[in-house]
């Protein structure tokens, strides 16, 4: 599925981890036009609470790396601690790939500055499902 502007969509679910509503609006109702199916957690807490209770059902976690009660570190590890084949797109606007190279290292599937840029975002969420398909 695409959308007028070529961007390519599916139909899994993508749990958007993020504490800023302007973004998740956005996000949300871009990723719902493209057939996706999106969960939200404000913070990393949420967003393992999430993930713990719908297992097998989350194909993706993009995970903002600064956060209130529970930053992206702290989140990803414990996603990994529930499922080691977790998915998870990180994201910041503060933190350099650089900083977020020992997550890269430990199994995330990559690192979106902020502010998206929404053809880049798509894009690299499609990379990551199809390949998820394919192993």
């Amino acid at each position: 599925m695409s959308d007028e502007n070529g961007l390519q969509g599916g139909n899994e679910t993508i749990l958007i981890v993020d504490d800023h509503e302007t973004i998740w609006d956005f996000l949300i109702d871009v990723l719902q036009k493209l057939g996706y199916c999106v969960l939200l957690a404000e913070n990393g807490l949420d967003a393992v609470e999430i993930y713990r209770s719908n297992p097998q059902e989350i194909d993706l976690v993009l995970l903002d790396m600064i956060m209130p009660k529970c930053g992206g570190h702290q989140a990803f590890y414990q996603l990994k601690a529930i499922d080691p084949k977790v998915k998870v797109l990180l994201s910041s606007g503060f933190v350099s790939e650089h900083e977020v190279e020992d997550l890269l290292e430990q199994g995330a599937c990559g690192f979106l500055p902020k502010p998206h840029r929404l053809p880049v975002l798509i894009k690299e969420i499609r990379r990551i499902l199809d390949e998820a398909k394919e192993a």
